[in-house]
C-alpha cells in the first residue's frame, strides 16, 4: 500500500492506494502518531479496492482522535466496494463521506 500526504488551505490529506487491510494499517497508525494534534483530515480511498476491520478500526480511531482535537475526518472517493463494507457495518453513518477531495476539503471551510 502506499500513502501520501499533503496539506491543502490547511487540512491534512492522506491519499492511500492498495489494500488497506492488518497488514498495511500500521503506516496509517503511524501517520497518526507522528501527527497527533491533526484535527481535519481527509482520506482519499480512491485508490484502495479493499479494506478490511483492521482497516475500519484504524479509520475509526483517527476520527476519534481528530474528534478529541475539535476536528473530524472526512472520507472522499471511495471505491463501490469498499463504499459497501461501510454500509454493511453502518460506518457510512459515522464518516462524512464525499464523492471527490474537493468537496469534502470545501465542508472543513463551511
Amino acid at each position: 500500500m502506499e500513502i501520501n500526504h499533503r496539506t491543502a488551505t490547511g487540512v491534512d490529506i492522506i491519499e492511500l492506494s492498495g489494500r488497506f487491510d492488518a497488514y498495511e494499517v500500521p503506516h496509517v497508525v503511524k501517520w497518526f502518531d507522528e501527527n497527533p494534534r491533526a484535527s481535519q483530515v481527509v482520506v482519499n480511498l480512491s485508490g484502495v479496492g479493499f479494506i478490511d476491520s483492521s482497516g475500519l478500526s484504524t479509520l475509526v480511531k483517527g476520527l476519534k482522535r481528530c474528534r478529541q482535537n475539535n476536528g473530524d475526518l472526512y472520507l472522499s472517493e471511495l471505491q463501490q466496494a469498499v463504499l459497501i463494507i461501510f454500509e454493511l457495518t453502518r460506518l457510512d453513518k459515522a464518516f462524512n463521506i464525499y464523492e471527490d477531495e474537493a468537496a469534502a476539503i470545501a465542508a472543513f471551510k463551511s
